[in-house]
């Protein structure tokens, strides 16, 4: 059987190569590509993010992958976000004072931690839930976050067909959304291509179910 097709989708951000490699590394056949046809084709699509909330959203609506992600999560085809590029599916980010318009496929909103240190930057464990595909076998390892902001709350239960979400959790200060699971759509704060073998392990996890789409 040939390696599941991965686009990472390059709109601008950092970051990228890192998240292509590690890919590879996780068994998937990848491609680097602003195509948006190429996007809504491939197996999975992942959205890497670095740097300021809205300035991610704007570099995604400008590139029309906004377009692509919605299309993609309509038809139940799966999307991973990295990072910042987890925040953006939520309904809106603060930053400096003023609320961002993000993506909205989940309600909530990013906002700074309440932390005695920020950015919370190394590495954190993670409370995943027993249930998680995401994190099978990687439930006790330590994973790489650099960031300030965070979904503090997790107000979404189920949605349409799919099960209940999965959410994992981790702690800087106060308890953040480290990662989720939600039907087509999954994301981690942290950056697993840069967390080493745990990271490509659950890279892996994830490029696992794309065979069954």
């Amino acid at each position: 059987m040939s390696a599941p097709r991965v686009v990472v989708f390059d709109y601008g951000s950092g970051n990228v190569h890192s998240a292509v490699k590690a890919l590879e590394a996780a068994g998937a056949d990848v491609r680097l590509t602003g195509s948006k046809r190429e996007a809504f084709d491939a197996d999975g699509l992942l959205v890497p993010g670095v740097g300021a909330f809205s300035a991610v959203v704007d570099q995604l609506r400008s590139s029309g992958a906004d377009e692509v992600i919605d299309r993609r999560l309509a038809g139940g085809r799966p999307v991973m976000g990295i990072c910042v590029g987890m925040q953006v599916m939520f309904e809106s980010g603060e930053e400096r004072g003023f609320d961002s318009e993000g993506l909205a496929q989940w309600p909530g909103v990013i906002e700074k931690l309440v932390a005695p240190v920020l950015p919370h930057m190394g590495w954190n464990t993670v409370d995943a839930p027993a249930e998680s595909v995401l994190f099978a076998g990687v439930e006790s390892e330590r994973f790489y976050f650099v960031h300030s902001n965070a979904a503090r709350s997790w107000p979404l239960d189920r949605t349409g067909p799919f099960a209940a979400p999965q959410v994992t959790w981790s702690q800087h200060g106060e308890r953040f959304v480290a990662a989720v699971e939600n039907g087509p759509l999954w994301a981690t704060q942290f950056h697993p291509e840069k967390s080493g073998e745990p990271g490509i392990r659950l890279l892996s996890n994830w490029v696992d179910t794309l065979t069954d789409h």
